[in-house]
């Protein structure tokens, strides 16, 4: 049985990463090692990562002044670099979920002022807050761009009077981004676009080295851009996973040709929630829906039927559905690898369960 991968993370890859990924494990670039074995400073290596970063700045139209880095540590990392490295005086933060709530946490633990400008915790995140105020005082703006546990999203660039930085974690690539709007953008690598334990950061260079607390060695990131991401041995497995993603994708035509897949997958399945008598989305307004984190619910006369539904869906190949603990119900990971295919095999379980019950 075809099995559809619908888990938020680490999340499903396409074919051609996984097939590239599997032959390097066992033979890297005719070295006859694999890539995990091969010294990370060997020419061969080292040409995937600089190939990796130059493919990230073509795809997402990077200008000059910026630097791409593979760190490890995953966005809850950069929830504490981020403000390590850019906050001097005060910054802004938006709380639309709880890696927000984390990100803005993490920022309250070091000298200087940080602003709550809107929170959407008092409706369980289920909405984006809308009218909220960023100073014009502020050193930036941080935002979490998808929500993956409350299947909310901010589609396009906010606009504010200051920098910006966002964890783009599991939205990034699935859309155009404007990077000169940003001092930082950051994104675990397991959800939109490689294995588990890389983590993509780009970074504005003159934004850093502006604050006036010292900076550990590790955690400045201008160790890491002195030292091409490699000032301590990289995650080189996930990193050329990371690389073969950014083929494939360049080869579908780049980011504006997967947005247009990613607007009719998450179309196709919000259409029938819509239409189905037996559930319901999480997120009222169709403009804050994720495109990438479908949630939904059993309508409260079929709540009953939610673990038959689990149950069936599992049965026909379904897996990763089970929404978070702190929503219930089911979610569905749209990410860039997942086939139009598997989302039409989704819907027909769902009109099939709606039919027999």
């Amino acid at each position: 049985m075809k099995k559809h991968n619908f888990s938020a993370g680490p999340s499903i890859l396409p074919e051609f990463t996984k097939e590239k990924t599997a032959e390097a494990i066992l033979n890297f670039a005719g070295t006859g090692l694999s890539v995990m074995e091969v010294s990370h400073r060997s020419k061969e290596f080292v040409a995937v990562m600089e190939q990796a970063r130059e493919l990230v700045k073509e795809l997402l139209g990077v200008p000059e002044g910026y630097s791409v880095l593979f760190l490890q540590g995953g966005a809850s990392l950069q929830f504490l670099m981020a403000p390590m490295n850019l906050l001097e005086k005060k910054a802004a933060y938006l709380n639309t979920g709880t890696w927000a709530s984390k990100a803005l946490k993490e920022a309250k633990t070091y000298v200087g002022e940080v602003v709550e400008v809107a929170s959407s915790k008092d409706q369980n995140y289920n909405y984006i807050p809308k009218n909220y105020v960023v100073p014009a005082d502020v050193d930036y703006f941080h935002y979490t761009s998808n929500n993956t546990i409350y299947g909310t999203e901010i589609l396009r660039d906010p606009v504010v009077p200051v920098p910006m930085v966002c964890d783009m974690s599991s939205d990034i690539f699935s859309r155009p981004v404007d990077v000169s709007k940003y001092d930082l953008i950051y994104a675990g690598a397991q959800k939109n676009l490689g294995p588990s334990g890389a983590t993509l950061v780009i970074v504005k260079e003159s934004a850093l080295g502006k604050v006036t607390r010292p900076i550990p060695t590790m955690l400045d990131y201008r160790t890491h851009i002195a030292n091409d991401s490699m000032f301590n041995t990289p995650a080189t497995v996930p990193v050329f996973g990371s690389l073969q993603t950014l083929l494939w994708l360049k080869e579908l035509g780049g980011v504006a040709a997967i947005e247009k897949v990613n607007q009719q997958k998450a179309d196709m399945l919000y259409d029938e929630i819509e239409r189905n008598r037996m559930f319901m989305s999480t997120v009222a307004d169709p403009a804050d829906r994720s495109r990438m984190n479908v949630i939904f619910v059993m309508k409260p006369e079929y709540a009953e039927l939610e673990k038959a539904f689990s149950d069936f869906a599992s049965s026909r190949g379904m897996v990763g559905l089970k929404g978070h603990r702190s929503v219930g119900g089911f979610r569905a990971s749209l990410y860039n690898a997942m086939p139009v295919e598997s989302v039409q095999a989704l819907i027909d379980v769902m009109q099939e369960f709606e039919k027999n019950n």
